[in-house]
Protein backbone atom coordinates (compact mmCIF):
# COMPACT_ATOMS: atom_id res chain seq x y z
CA UNK A 1 0.00 0.00 0.00
CA UNK A 2 1.06 3.69 -1.17
CA UNK A 3 1.87 5.98 1.59
CA UNK A 4 -0.75 8.74 1.70
CA UNK A 5 1.18 12.45 2.57
CA UNK A 6 -0.31 12.57 5.78
CA UNK A 7 0.89 9.43 6.92
CA UNK A 8 5.11 10.82 5.54
CA UNK A 9 4.46 13.64 7.37
CA UNK A 10 3.21 12.03 10.45
CA UNK A 11 5.88 9.11 10.18
CA UNK A 12 8.88 12.05 11.26
CA UNK A 13 7.57 12.65 14.54
CA UNK A 14 5.07 9.80 15.16
CA UNK A 15 7.17 8.83 18.66
CA UNK A 16 5.56 11.89 19.69
CA UNK A 17 2.47 11.63 17.90
CA UNK A 18 -1.20 12.29 19.56
CA UNK A 19 -3.16 9.44 19.84
CA UNK A 20 -6.27 11.47 18.32
CA UNK A 21 -5.92 13.57 15.57
CA UNK A 22 -6.17 17.55 16.46
CA UNK A 23 -9.79 19.14 16.42
CA UNK A 24 -12.14 16.98 17.37
CA UNK A 25 -14.22 16.93 19.82
CA UNK A 26 -17.49 15.26 21.34
CA UNK A 27 -19.76 15.67 18.00
CA UNK A 28 -17.33 15.01 15.62
CA UNK A 29 -15.75 11.46 17.29
CA UNK A 30 -18.99 10.68 17.12
CA UNK A 31 -20.23 11.36 14.33
CA UNK A 32 -17.03 10.13 11.95
CA UNK A 33 -17.35 6.76 13.68
CA UNK A 34 -21.19 6.30 13.33
CA UNK A 35 -21.08 8.03 9.89
CA UNK A 36 -19.72 4.56 8.76
CA UNK A 37 -22.29 2.56 9.14
CA UNK A 38 -25.32 4.53 9.69
CA UNK A 39 -24.22 7.11 6.46
CA UNK A 40 -22.14 6.13 4.29
CA UNK A 41 -23.66 3.73 1.43
CA UNK A 42 -22.02 -0.12 0.89
CA UNK A 43 -19.06 -0.16 -1.20
CA UNK A 44 -17.84 -2.07 -3.90
CA UNK A 45 -14.96 -3.30 -2.86
CA UNK A 46 -17.20 -4.53 0.57
CA UNK A 47 -19.41 -6.57 -1.41
CA UNK A 48 -16.87 -8.56 -3.55
CA UNK A 49 -15.01 -9.04 -0.57
CA UNK A 50 -17.88 -9.89 1.23
CA UNK A 51 -19.52 -12.15 -2.05
CA UNK A 52 -15.45 -14.23 -2.06
CA UNK A 53 -16.10 -14.77 1.44
CA UNK A 54 -18.92 -16.23 1.52
CA UNK A 55 -17.87 -18.83 -1.18
CA UNK A 56 -15.41 -19.75 1.09
CA UNK A 57 -17.55 -20.26 4.20
CA UNK A 58 -19.62 -22.41 1.41
CA UNK A 59 -16.05 -24.11 0.85
CA UNK A 60 -16.34 -25.09 4.35
CA UNK A 61 -19.54 -26.57 4.49
CA UNK A 62 -18.65 -28.53 1.76
CA UNK A 63 -15.92 -30.04 3.12
CA UNK A 64 -16.98 -30.29 6.72
CA UNK A 65 -20.27 -32.38 5.60
CA UNK A 66 -18.23 -34.04 3.43
CA UNK A 67 -16.27 -34.84 6.18
CA UNK A 68 -19.04 -35.85 8.84
CA UNK A 69 -20.56 -38.63 6.00
CA UNK A 70 -16.95 -40.11 4.95
CA UNK A 71 -14.79 -39.50 8.24
CA UNK A 72 -11.25 -38.39 8.52
CA UNK A 73 -10.05 -40.51 6.51
CA UNK A 74 -10.26 -37.95 3.30
CA UNK A 75 -7.53 -36.17 5.24
CA UNK A 76 -3.95 -36.71 4.80
CA UNK A 77 -3.26 -38.52 8.85
CA UNK A 78 -1.96 -41.38 8.82
CA UNK A 79 0.70 -43.68 11.47
CA UNK A 80 2.72 -41.89 12.68
CA UNK A 81 1.25 -38.54 11.74
CA UNK A 82 -1.99 -38.76 13.44
CA UNK A 83 -2.28 -35.02 13.86
CA UNK A 84 -1.93 -33.12 10.79
CA UNK A 85 -3.40 -29.70 9.79
CA UNK A 86 -6.68 -29.63 12.15
CA UNK A 87 -4.47 -29.54 15.22
CA UNK A 88 -1.86 -27.20 13.24
CA UNK A 89 -5.36 -24.98 12.57
CA UNK A 90 -5.84 -25.01 15.74
CA UNK A 91 -3.01 -23.57 17.22
CA UNK A 92 -2.54 -21.12 14.82
CA UNK A 93 -6.15 -19.52 15.03
CA UNK A 94 -6.39 -19.68 19.13
CA UNK A 95 -3.44 -17.73 18.41
CA UNK A 96 -4.39 -14.99 16.73
CA UNK A 97 -7.17 -14.64 19.22
CA UNK A 98 -4.78 -14.10 22.16
CA UNK A 99 -4.09 -10.18 20.84
CA UNK A 100 -7.34 -8.86 21.51
CA UNK A 101 -7.60 -10.27 24.74
CA UNK A 102 -3.94 -8.68 25.36
CA UNK A 103 -4.84 -5.11 24.30
CA UNK A 104 -8.41 -5.32 26.09
CA UNK A 105 -6.97 -6.67 29.65
CA UNK A 106 -2.95 -6.26 29.97
CA UNK A 107 -2.99 -2.80 28.18
CA UNK A 108 -5.74 -1.55 30.20
CA UNK A 109 -4.82 -2.19 33.00
CA UNK A 110 -1.38 -0.78 32.29
CA UNK A 111 -3.29 2.46 31.24
CA UNK A 112 -2.11 2.35 28.00
CA UNK A 113 -4.30 4.92 25.99
CA UNK A 114 -3.64 3.74 23.07
CA UNK A 115 -5.65 0.61 22.90
CA UNK A 116 -8.83 2.64 22.58
CA UNK A 117 -8.70 2.83 18.59
CA UNK A 118 -8.00 -0.50 18.24
CA UNK A 119 -9.46 -2.60 20.95
CA UNK A 120 -13.06 -3.28 19.64
CA UNK A 121 -11.57 -4.15 16.02
CA UNK A 122 -9.22 -6.67 17.83
CA UNK A 123 -11.76 -7.92 20.45
CA UNK A 124 -13.86 -8.78 17.28
CA UNK A 125 -10.97 -10.31 15.79
CA UNK A 126 -10.60 -12.41 18.67
CA UNK A 127 -14.42 -13.74 18.77
CA UNK A 128 -14.19 -14.95 15.01
CA UNK A 129 -10.84 -16.16 15.73
CA UNK A 130 -12.04 -18.86 18.21
CA UNK A 131 -14.65 -19.59 16.32
CA UNK A 132 -12.69 -20.74 13.73
CA UNK A 133 -10.40 -22.69 16.08
CA UNK A 134 -13.31 -24.12 17.40
CA UNK A 135 -14.16 -26.21 14.47
CA UNK A 136 -11.11 -28.06 14.49
CA UNK A 137 -11.37 -30.07 17.98
CA UNK A 138 -15.14 -30.80 16.87
CA UNK A 139 -14.61 -32.30 13.47
CA UNK A 140 -11.31 -34.01 14.59
CA UNK A 141 -12.98 -36.21 17.22
CA UNK A 142 -14.76 -37.85 14.02
CA UNK A 143 -17.95 -37.84 15.49
CA UNK A 144 -18.78 -34.04 16.16
CA UNK A 145 -22.57 -34.75 17.13
CA UNK A 146 -21.25 -36.54 20.16
CA UNK A 147 -19.37 -33.71 21.26
CA UNK A 148 -22.24 -31.35 22.58
CA UNK A 149 -20.72 -30.55 25.27
CA UNK A 150 -18.19 -28.27 23.56
CA UNK A 151 -20.84 -25.43 22.68
CA UNK A 152 -21.28 -22.46 24.37
CA UNK A 153 -24.08 -21.98 27.03
CA UNK A 154 -26.24 -19.04 26.40
CA UNK A 155 -25.58 -15.57 27.98
CA UNK A 156 -26.70 -11.69 27.50
CA UNK A 157 -29.13 -11.46 30.70
CA UNK A 158 -26.81 -9.41 32.93
CA UNK A 159 -27.01 -6.78 30.38
CA UNK A 160 -30.62 -6.43 31.03
CA UNK A 161 -31.81 -3.00 32.84
CA UNK A 162 -29.13 -0.98 31.23
CA UNK A 163 -30.02 2.87 31.22
CA UNK A 164 -26.69 4.29 30.27
CA UNK A 165 -26.90 6.48 33.70
CA UNK A 166 -23.57 7.91 35.05
CA UNK A 167 -24.20 5.36 37.67
CA UNK A 168 -24.41 2.23 35.06
CA UNK A 169 -21.24 4.19 33.50
CA UNK A 170 -18.92 3.61 36.66
CA UNK A 171 -19.93 0.16 37.45
CA UNK A 172 -19.10 -0.52 34.16
CA UNK A 173 -15.52 0.78 34.00
CA UNK A 174 -15.17 -0.74 37.53
CA UNK A 175 -16.47 -4.15 35.80
CA UNK A 176 -13.75 -3.62 32.78
CA UNK A 177 -10.66 -3.44 35.45
CA UNK A 178 -12.07 -6.42 37.36
CA UNK A 179 -12.72 -8.12 33.92
CA UNK A 180 -9.66 -7.17 32.88
CA UNK A 181 -7.55 -8.58 36.26
CA UNK A 182 -8.84 -11.79 35.33
CA UNK A 183 -8.51 -11.88 32.01
CA UNK A 184 -4.68 -11.10 32.33
CA UNK A 185 -4.09 -14.62 33.92
CA UNK A 186 -6.28 -15.95 30.99
CA UNK A 187 -3.84 -14.94 28.34
CA UNK A 188 -0.84 -16.85 29.82
CA UNK A 189 -2.80 -20.03 30.61
CA UNK A 190 -5.00 -20.75 27.61
CA UNK A 191 -1.99 -21.00 25.43
CA UNK A 192 -0.11 -22.33 28.09
CA UNK A 193 -2.69 -24.84 28.27
CA UNK A 194 -2.83 -26.13 24.61
CA UNK A 195 1.09 -26.28 25.21
CA UNK A 196 0.76 -29.17 27.07
CA UNK A 197 -1.06 -31.11 24.55
CA UNK A 198 2.64 -31.57 23.04
CA UNK A 199 4.68 -31.08 26.38
CA UNK A 200 3.16 -33.81 27.91
CA UNK A 201 3.87 -36.62 25.85
CA UNK A 202 7.14 -38.07 25.31
CA UNK A 203 7.57 -37.40 21.84
CA UNK A 204 10.92 -35.79 20.66
CA UNK A 205 10.36 -32.07 19.86
CA UNK A 206 7.64 -31.80 22.06
CA UNK A 207 8.73 -32.70 25.26
CA UNK A 208 9.94 -29.52 26.18
CA UNK A 209 9.42 -27.45 29.64
CA UNK A 210 9.97 -24.23 26.83
CA UNK A 211 6.41 -24.84 25.31
CA UNK A 212 4.48 -22.71 27.95
CA UNK A 213 6.10 -19.39 27.40
CA UNK A 214 7.31 -20.25 23.93
CA UNK A 215 3.98 -20.87 23.49
CA UNK A 216 2.77 -17.44 24.68
CA UNK A 217 4.63 -15.47 22.80
CA UNK A 218 4.08 -17.14 19.91
CA UNK A 219 0.25 -16.52 20.42
CA UNK A 220 0.85 -12.67 21.44
CA UNK A 221 3.24 -12.34 18.16
CA UNK A 222 0.67 -14.26 15.59
CA UNK A 223 -2.38 -11.74 17.17
CA UNK A 224 -0.62 -8.57 16.49
CA UNK A 225 0.53 -9.22 13.31
CA UNK A 226 -2.85 -9.97 12.38
CA UNK A 227 -4.10 -6.67 14.38
CA UNK A 228 -1.72 -5.12 12.04
CA UNK A 229 -3.13 -6.92 8.96
CA UNK A 230 -6.62 -6.07 9.46
CA UNK A 231 -5.96 -2.64 11.09
CA UNK A 232 -3.99 -0.80 8.25
CA UNK A 233 -6.67 -1.43 5.15
CA UNK A 234 -9.24 -0.89 8.16
CA UNK A 235 -7.82 2.44 8.68
CA UNK A 236 -7.31 3.25 4.54
CA UNK A 237 -10.25 2.67 3.49
CA UNK A 238 -11.86 4.13 6.15
CA UNK A 239 -9.92 7.32 6.63
CA UNK A 240 -8.91 6.76 9.98
CA UNK A 241 -5.72 8.27 9.54
CA UNK A 242 -6.86 10.45 12.87
CA UNK A 243 -8.59 7.72 14.81
CA UNK A 244 -5.36 5.13 13.98
CA UNK A 245 -2.54 7.63 14.16
CA UNK A 246 1.28 6.53 13.41
CA UNK A 247 1.90 6.08 16.81
CA UNK A 248 -0.96 3.26 17.25
CA UNK A 249 1.09 1.19 14.64
CA UNK A 250 4.57 2.46 15.59
CA UNK A 251 3.33 0.79 18.99
CA UNK A 252 2.15 -2.54 17.43
CA UNK A 253 5.80 -2.55 15.19
CA UNK A 254 7.72 -2.35 18.44
CA UNK A 255 5.33 -5.26 20.17
CA UNK A 256 5.95 -7.49 17.46
CA UNK A 257 9.57 -7.15 17.20
CA UNK A 258 9.41 -7.46 21.08
CA UNK A 259 7.64 -10.99 20.70
CA UNK A 260 9.08 -11.89 17.65
CA UNK A 261 12.81 -11.63 20.12
CA UNK A 262 11.38 -13.76 22.41
CA UNK A 263 10.08 -16.45 19.70
CA UNK A 264 13.42 -16.24 18.35
CA UNK A 265 14.78 -17.23 21.56
CA UNK A 266 12.54 -20.16 22.08
CA UNK A 267 13.89 -21.63 18.59
CA UNK A 268 17.66 -21.38 19.44
CA UNK A 269 16.97 -22.82 23.20
CA UNK A 270 15.31 -25.81 21.64
CA UNK A 271 17.62 -26.41 19.17
CA UNK A 272 20.41 -25.79 22.27
CA UNK A 273 18.96 -27.87 24.49
CA UNK A 274 18.31 -30.99 21.79
CA UNK A 275 22.33 -31.34 21.00
CA UNK A 276 23.17 -30.32 25.13
CA UNK A 277 20.97 -32.93 26.66
CA UNK A 278 22.79 -35.24 24.89
CA UNK A 279 19.40 -37.04 23.99
CA UNK A 280 20.16 -38.90 20.63
CA UNK A 281 16.56 -38.63 19.24
CA UNK A 282 16.03 -35.13 20.15
CA UNK A 283 19.38 -34.27 18.14
CA UNK A 284 17.81 -36.56 15.30
CA UNK A 285 14.94 -34.22 15.40
CA UNK A 286 16.60 -30.58 15.21
CA UNK A 287 18.69 -31.89 12.77
CA UNK A 288 15.47 -33.31 10.28
CA UNK A 289 14.06 -30.20 11.13
CA UNK A 290 17.02 -28.68 9.54
CA UNK A 291 17.70 -30.79 6.32
CA UNK A 292 15.07 -33.89 6.53
CA UNK A 293 12.52 -33.61 3.76
CA UNK A 294 10.25 -30.65 5.41
CA UNK A 295 13.31 -28.48 5.60
CA UNK A 296 12.54 -25.88 3.68
CA UNK A 297 9.27 -25.43 5.33
CA UNK A 298 11.55 -24.76 8.41
CA UNK A 299 13.88 -22.32 7.26
CA UNK A 300 11.30 -20.56 5.40
CA UNK A 301 9.93 -20.28 9.31
CA UNK A 302 13.09 -19.11 10.51
CA UNK A 303 12.95 -16.46 7.27
CA UNK A 304 9.62 -15.28 8.26
CA UNK A 305 9.73 -15.36 11.94
CA UNK A 306 13.28 -14.43 13.07
CA UNK A 307 14.77 -12.37 9.96
CA UNK A 308 12.06 -10.25 8.70
CA UNK A 309 11.04 -8.88 11.67
CA UNK A 310 14.49 -7.41 12.55
CA UNK A 311 13.69 -4.48 9.45
CA UNK A 312 11.39 -3.16 12.45
CA UNK A 313 14.65 -1.90 14.57
CA UNK A 314 14.43 0.41 12.19
CA UNK A 315 12.31 3.67 12.55
CA UNK A 316 11.88 4.45 9.38
CA UNK A 317 10.55 0.73 8.43
CA UNK A 318 7.87 1.57 11.02
CA UNK A 319 6.88 4.42 9.70
CA UNK A 320 6.04 3.10 6.52
CA UNK A 321 2.80 1.81 6.20
CA UNK A 322 3.25 -0.69 3.88
CA UNK A 323 6.52 -1.84 4.98
CA UNK A 324 4.58 -2.76 8.35
CA UNK A 325 1.54 -4.14 6.19
CA UNK A 326 4.35 -6.79 4.30
CA UNK A 327 6.28 -7.67 7.58
CA UNK A 328 2.74 -8.74 9.50
CA UNK A 329 1.38 -10.89 6.60
CA UNK A 330 4.78 -12.83 6.66
CA UNK A 331 4.50 -13.01 10.43
CA UNK A 332 1.50 -14.40 9.93
CA UNK A 333 2.86 -17.13 7.30
CA UNK A 334 5.38 -17.65 9.30
CA UNK A 335 3.40 -18.44 12.64
CA UNK A 336 1.25 -21.09 10.66
CA UNK A 337 4.42 -22.72 9.21
CA UNK A 338 5.82 -22.97 12.66
CA UNK A 339 2.58 -25.20 13.89
CA UNK A 340 3.04 -27.10 10.74
CA UNK A 341 7.09 -27.87 11.63
CA UNK A 342 5.95 -28.27 15.10
CA UNK A 343 3.46 -31.05 14.49
CA UNK A 344 4.49 -32.35 11.19
CA UNK A 345 8.63 -33.34 12.03
CA UNK A 346 7.82 -34.11 15.38
CA UNK A 347 5.29 -37.09 14.36
CA UNK A 348 6.82 -38.30 10.68
CA UNK A 349 9.91 -40.66 11.90
CA UNK A 350 9.33 -42.04 14.94
CA UNK A 351 11.39 -43.51 17.72
CA UNK A 352 11.08 -46.83 15.17
CA UNK A 353 12.77 -46.23 11.61
CA UNK A 354 10.25 -49.26 10.73
CA UNK A 355 7.55 -46.82 11.18
CA UNK A 356 8.71 -43.96 9.37
CA UNK A 357 6.45 -41.82 6.87
CA UNK A 358 5.44 -38.75 5.04
CA UNK A 359 2.85 -36.22 6.04
CA UNK A 360 0.93 -34.65 2.58
CA UNK A 361 -2.37 -32.60 3.10
CA UNK A 362 -5.07 -33.71 0.91
CA UNK A 363 -7.14 -31.26 -0.68
CA UNK A 364 -10.20 -31.40 1.63
CA UNK A 365 -7.48 -30.27 4.18
CA UNK A 366 -6.80 -27.55 2.63
CA UNK A 367 -10.76 -26.91 1.49
CA UNK A 368 -11.34 -26.98 5.50
CA UNK A 369 -8.78 -24.55 6.28
CA UNK A 370 -9.31 -22.32 3.86
CA UNK A 371 -12.82 -22.28 4.56
CA UNK A 372 -12.06 -21.08 8.06
CA UNK A 373 -10.20 -18.19 6.51
CA UNK A 374 -13.15 -17.26 4.43
CA UNK A 375 -15.51 -17.62 7.95
CA UNK A 376 -13.10 -15.33 9.41
CA UNK A 377 -13.20 -12.63 6.39
CA UNK A 378 -16.83 -12.84 6.11
CA UNK A 379 -17.31 -12.43 10.35
CA UNK A 380 -14.91 -9.09 9.54
CA UNK A 381 -17.10 -7.80 6.97
CA UNK A 382 -20.12 -8.41 8.51
CA UNK A 383 -18.84 -6.62 11.45
CA UNK A 384 -17.14 -3.33 9.94
CA UNK A 385 -20.02 -3.17 7.56
CA UNK A 386 -22.95 -3.04 10.77
CA UNK A 387 -21.28 -2.22 13.89
CA UNK A 388 -18.87 0.44 14.97
CA UNK A 389 -15.10 -0.10 14.17
CA UNK A 390 -14.08 1.98 17.30
CA UNK A 391 -15.54 2.42 20.68
CA UNK A 392 -17.17 5.92 20.70
CA UNK A 393 -17.16 6.33 24.22
CA UNK A 394 -13.65 5.65 25.02
CA UNK A 395 -12.78 8.13 21.98
CA UNK A 396 -14.87 10.50 23.98
CA UNK A 397 -12.12 10.24 26.88
CA UNK A 398 -9.70 10.87 24.61
CA UNK A 399 -11.12 13.61 23.69
CA UNK A 400 -11.69 14.73 27.34
CA UNK A 401 -7.87 13.91 28.52
CA UNK A 402 -6.52 16.00 25.19
CA UNK A 403 -8.69 19.34 26.52
CA UNK A 404 -7.49 19.04 30.00
CA UNK A 405 -3.88 18.86 28.91
CA UNK A 406 -4.46 21.94 26.56
CA UNK A 407 -6.19 23.45 29.82
CA UNK A 408 -2.80 22.89 31.88
CA UNK A 409 -0.32 23.92 28.86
Amino acid sequence: MADSPSDKLAAAEFANAPILGPGYNYASVTDKISAIVLARRTPKWWIVGFLVSFALVMLLMVSVTYLVVAGVGIWGIQIPVGWGFAIINFVWWIGIGHAGTLISAILLLLRQTWRTSINRFAEAMTLFAVSCAGIFPLIHMGRPWLAYWLFPYPDGLLAMGWRGSAVHWERHETASLLLAGLATPLVLSVHTIVSFDFAFAIVPGWHATIFPPYFVAGAIYAGFAMVLTLSIPIRKLFHLEDFITMRHLDNMGKVLLATALIVGYGYMMEAFSAFYSGNQYERFMILNRMTGPYAPMYWLLIACNIVTPQFLWFRKVRAKVGALFAIAMVVNLGMWLERFVIVVTSLHRDFLPSSWGTYYPTRWDIFTFVGTIGLFLFLVFLFIRYLPLISIFEMRTLVASEEEKKAVN
